[in-house]
């Protein structure tokens, strides 16, 4: 190729009208511990009570489970909440998380149940994917309504950039929210910030060309949601840019075969449809973006160019399908998984009109666990106040402050086999 988440009975009618004005002079909730210092410094950053509430969507899953352990092992002293359709599947992880977890039952696609609940928390992390298909932003929108604190890990391009439609929303009511918060996109997106960032001040040539390469062993320990969310992106055409200009390609071709170093040698990637992409040739100004993925065994991706290649992209697109189908090969994907592990590789490549190029770097043995650290870190980052009203990627400066990149980093990479950033290297590849 060329280019490279009991009081008196009252009328109902009046009770709405009352509780929706009463909401909108409401002011985004501010942990106890933080209220005491605003009057002398409103404008700094809130910091979370030790008591604050964190409500973990799709907890039942291995993601979001992934993500509440990670939570309560970065903060212990956080309570959190489990939320999900499956009080059996949630409970044998509330026991695990301890005293402060407990699990709250919610459906996403019920607003008036999900306004509810989070009135009682401070965050809300979305992990409930697969995010592809999904025409409606509902905790997004039930997050704004009640000043709630969001993160979600979506990895759609349709979806974000509908949620990112909600900026002046989430804005306006004083709501800091993060998309795409998870590894890829997510930290891959902070990598590429900085990459940026050094590029600018180092590399003497303005930064044109930006590469993201993801490999997965399997299924990386994530189930049949990462399969069903892979099935899914062979029914879009992949969007990338080229000099400025944006062209579609087909998914899951380009291959080639890139080293994403110690660990985990050289393997082979494939064009696919990613959200990073847009987002970061929009907000890092950068003319020419792409992104590429493979697995193992290679099998794997046989499979997945064979599927876009032969199947009708009407049924790749169906996601009721995808999903079933992802369902029941789960306990093969399993023994594949034992098989080959699930291990987890980026790598970010930034090149600059000068011909200098420098890489990102990031392993781990485990996905989920990876996806749990990285979600957890934005969440806290959020949390913690590093986040501006309104909704935001996370390479924004107003997602992810620039300060707040580094802890952010250090949070995401904890377990890795290899973070590397601003190395200085020419292209690997053959």
């Amino acid at each position: 190729w060329h280019g490279w988440l009991r009081p008196p009975r009252v009328n109902p009618v009046q009770c709405s009208s009352m509780a929706a004005m009463v909401r909108a002079c409401m002011p985004l909730r501010t942990p106890p511990a933080a209220a005491s210092s605003a009057a002398t410094a409103p404008a700094a950053p809130s910091k979370p009570r030790s008591s604050a509430r964190v409500l973990v969507l799709g907890g039942t899953g291995r993601v979001g489970g992934s993500t509440a352990t990670a939570l309560s092992k970065l903060r212990p002293d956080l309570n959190i909440l489990i939320g999900g359709r499956n009080r059996e599947k949630g409970m044998p992880l509330v026991s695990k998380l301890g005293q402060r977890s407990e699990f709250i039952h919610v459906d996403i696609r019920n607003s008036s149940r999900l306004k509810e609940v989070l009135e009682g928390v401070d965050l809300v992390v979305h992990a409930a994917g697969p995010f592809q298909r999904d025409d409606k932003c509902t905790v997004l929108q039930a997050a704004t309504f009640t000043k709630t604190r969001y993160t979600d890990i979506c990895d759609g391009v349709d979806y974000s950039w509908r949620a990112k439609s909600f900026h002046e929303q989430a804005k306006a009511s004083g709501v800091p929210a993060l998309i795409t918060a998870g590894i890829s996109p997510g930290v891959s997106n902070v990598m590429a910030a900085e990459l940026v960032r050094t590029a600018k001040g180092e590399s003497g040539g303005e930064p044109e060309t930006l590469r993201f390469f993801y490999y997965i062993a399997g299924t990386g320990g994530a189930g049949p949601t990462t399969l069903g969310t892979s099935l899914l992106l062979l029914g879009e055409d992949v969007i990338a840019y080229d000099k400025g200009s944006e062209i579609k390609l087909k998914p899951y071709s380009g291959a080639r075969n890139i080293d994403f170093g110690k660990g985990i040698g050289k393997k082979y990637v494939y064009l696919m449809n990613l959200p990073e992409v847009k987002s970061t040739h929009k907000n890092l100004g950068l003319p020419t973006v792409h992104a590429l993925f493979g697995s193992d065994p290679f099998i794997w991706n046989w499979g997945m160019e064979t599927f876009a290649n032969f199947l009708p992209s009407d049924l790749l697109r169906d996601k009721n399908v995808t999903l079933k189908f992802a369902e029941c090969v789960d306990p093969f994907i399993r023994v594949i998984d034992g098989i080959v592990g699930e291990r987890v590789a980026m790598r970010i490549d930034l090149e600059s009109s000068n011909g200098h190029t420098t890489t990102g770097l990031f392993a781990h043995n485990n996905l989920s666990v990876s996806v749990g650290y990285a979600a957890a870190a934005f969440a806290l980052a959020v949390l913690e106040g590093s986040t501006k009203p309104g909704v935001w990627f996370p390479e924004e400066p107003e997602g992810i402050a620039i300060d707040a990149r580094k802890l952010l980093l250090r949070r995401a990479s904890r377990g890795v086999t290899n973070f590397t950033m601003n190395k200085n290297s020419g292209m690997i590849e053959c």
